[in-house]
């Protein structure tokens, strides 16, 4: 049985793509409530753990247990997704050509909300529903303005509204913050923080400044397998973590934002 407040755990998931182990057994729980950082090398596992989750991926070992019953790997994804999983990629996929209020009226899960958008018919409820996250995101003022006059910053989080509006009890975020500006990354983090008073989040991120600002507790992936986990203070001060990702000449102090910055990588070229 689950741990008691325990939204999704992950036992002993192994996948493999001809040949290759992207995941080798990985237990892992999240609870509610929790806003979790999921780093690692290039190549760990990490896009493929979220894939899992939300069905993508179909392990060849082990289940994923969602609200202590459910066994998602059994579930296609849009069957997971109805359950109140949520998934973000890293590049943001909205319609440019409608407002910020359409796309998030087309997120909603309701098979009539394109019918809905293109009609102009969402109800006083749905409306009020949609400014609310707008407001949420710091982009209320800009409701009716094309998406595709926002920053890349400001799409980001458009599309994390995106997600909001499925309402779903566990978000899964992949490097949120890639590219953002300084000012953007602080805003996401108190973005995500908030989030997590009424959701549980597990995000993929390489800035480590941004998880020590965010994440409640850290889990690194090598070679598909936990190579450790616990608190930032805990990760960064590990031998194997500074050995096989943080790099030898990494000094885990907080107050050297240039350290602590070596993480902001390249993105999972490999997919995994």
């Amino acid at each position: 049985m689950a741990q008691q407040g325990t939204i999704v755990y992950l036992e002993n998931v192994s996948v493999s793509f001809d040949g290759f182990q992207a995941l080798r057994g990985v237990d892992l729980y999240v609870d509610r409530g929790e806003l979790r950082a999921l780093i690692g090398p290039n190549g760990a596992g990490k896009t493929t753990l979220l894939d899992v989750i939300c069905g993508q991926v179909k392990p060849d070992n082990g289940r994923v247990i969602f609200g202590d019953i459910t066994d998602l790997s059994a579930l296609q994804p849009h069957q997971i997704a109805a359950l109140g999983v949520g998934r973000k990629f890293q590049t943001p996929s909205v319609f440019k050509q409608l407002t910020l209020f359409e796309n998030l009226t087309l997120a909603l899960p309701q098979r009539w909300a394109l019918w809905a958008t293109l009609l102009g018919s969402t109800s006083p409820t749905q409306a009020e529903q949609m400014m609310a996250i707008l407001d949420t995101l710091g982009l209320v003022d800009r409701a009716h303005d094309k998406a595709g006059a926002l920053s890349h910053g400001e799409l980001q989080w458009l599309e994390i509204g995106m997600v909001m509006a499925q309402e779903p009890a566990l978000l899964l975020l992949d490097e949120p913050v890639a590219g953002m500006t300084g000012k953007e990354r602080e805003k996401t983090a108190a973005l995500l923080r908030h989030m997590a008073q009424d959701h549980a989040v597990l995000v993929v991120e390489h800035d480590m400044e941004f998880v020590r600002q965010t994440a409640h507790k850290v889990t690194v992936l090598h070679e598909g397998a936990v190579l450790c986990e616990g608190s930032v203070d805990r990760v960064q001060q590990d031998t194997r973590v500074i050995e096989v990702y943080l790099g030898r000449g990494y000094h885990a102090d907080a107050t050297d934002s240039g350290a602590q910055r070596r993480l902001r990588r390249q993105p999972d070229t490999v997919g995994y």
